[in-house]
């Protein structure tokens, strides 16, 4: 799961939260058909949304499904080119494929980067709604999160692909992969673009030591750009639980 403290102090509490239903809206404003995809993370909450998992958005599609109150470490994201006639995740969609086809698989579905994603824990432990525009895994499509209370939108709007840069281009010229995927520093398991091994906390991961942080930080500033962007300040959003907020992910805002 990208954004690592996004969900770890919520499980407890958004497990005991009543099971109410927000309104997700997904939209297409891409010119271009998308797959949106949806995930829950299993092992951190059991609560799931009254949707398919996947399905086909052609340009200008919108689709509205329920939401569990408490749904924890959740995501959305679009896939891109997808043909569910190939049998390997990595193959079947130029971005963004997953696990079990049109449908992502419940339990590994969780997507092919790169991929740009939505992130959600509703009703978190301090009363809030926790989400986010992610980067993490890198980014294929503009996406952006409005809310329906007065809460921060937050987006990655630019198409980044066009100037990614040469190291991080995916070799199919489809997405931008993150420093990490695109394993720079040649040692995923103890890595500073990865924030793993000797470098798994904020103190031992900071922004200026991930390759090309500010290309992704400085094109979508209120997103996500790397594991541990919570020191930015504009990474991380919360809305008010009391405000029951629906919320809408449009692809190419």
């Amino acid at each position: 799961m990208s954004a690592k403290l996004l969900f770890a102090a919520s499980v407890a509490a958004a497990s005991a939260a009543p099971a109410l239903a927000r309104t997700f809206t997904v939209k297409n404003n891409c010119a271009y058909t998308v797959w949106p995809a949806i995930f829950t993370d299993l092992n951190a909450g059991t609560a799931v949304p009254d949707h398919p998992t996947g399905w086909e958005a052609p340009p200008g599609h919108s689709t509205s499904f329920n939401v569990p109150d408490n749904w924890t470490a959740g995501r959305i994201w679009g896939r891109t080119d997808c043909d569910f006639s190939i049998a390997a995740p990595p193959e079947m969609c130029s971005s963004g494929g997953c696990n079990g086809g049109l449908e992502c698989d419940r339990n590994s579905g969780t997507g092919v980067p790169p991929a740009t994603v939505a992130e959600w824990t509703l009703s978190a432990s301090d009363n809030l709604d926790w989400y986010d525009v992610s980067l993490v895994d890198g980014f294929n499509i503009p996406v952006r999160i409005d809310t329906s209370a007065d809460c921060q939108a937050p987006e990655c709007a630019v198409d980044l692909n066009p100037n990614c840069p040469a190291e991080l281009k995916s070799p199919n010229g489809a997405g931008c992969r993150s420093a990490c995927e695109a394993n720079l520093d040649g040692n995923q398991q103890d890595s500073g673009n990865c924030c793993s091994g000797s470098h798994d906390t904020p103190a031992t991961c900071p922004p200026e030591g991930v390759d090309f942080y500010d290309y992704f930080k400085d094109n979508c500033p209120t997103s996500y750009a790397y594991a541990y962007d919570e020191s930015s300040g504009t990474a991380l959003w919360t809305c008010p639980m009391a405000n029951q907020a629906d919320y809408t992910v449009t692809f190419c805002p």
